[in-house]
């Protein structure tokens, strides 16, 4: 499930009757999950509308972020709840982080095979 050495994870993204799937970077140097623009959009989220901001640091720190709640569902795993800071950028990717993707899924990676298993964590 790797691109080059960049792991990608396909994953639906869900908030009330919108759903979208996506391709998800899984980065853990990155604090938070965050999605672009235009995935919100697609989910319903209106922009006006959404009262939590959120702090980006390194290359994201210059762009405006709110917090949204969706349903992150990957293969036949069960649903998980998943906060993203919302930005308005567009030139990045899904990014699926410490807080709450790795919170929430159990992810061992195999970087001599650039592969990688994941699981919903252990309750």
């Amino acid at each position: 499930m790797a691109v080059g050495q960049l792991a990608y994870l396909p994953i639906t993204l869900s908030h009330e009757m919108y759903s979208t799937p996506v391709s998800g970077l899984l980065d853990t140097g990155s604090t938070v999950n965050v999605m672009p623009y235009s995935v919100g959009l697609k989910l319903g989220f209106v922009w006006e509308q959404q009262t939590t901001f959120v702090r980006l640091t390194g290359n994201l720190a210059n762009d405006v972020a709110k917090a949204v709640v969706v349903s992150g569902q990957i293969a036949s795993l069960p649903p998980a709840a998943l906060v993203f800071a919302w930005t308005q950028a567009e030139e990045i990717p899904v990014i699926l982080g410490q807080m709450n993707f790795f919170t929430e899924f159990d992810v061992c990676f195999f970087g001599s095979q650039a592969a990688f298993e994941i699981s919903l964590k252990s309750r």
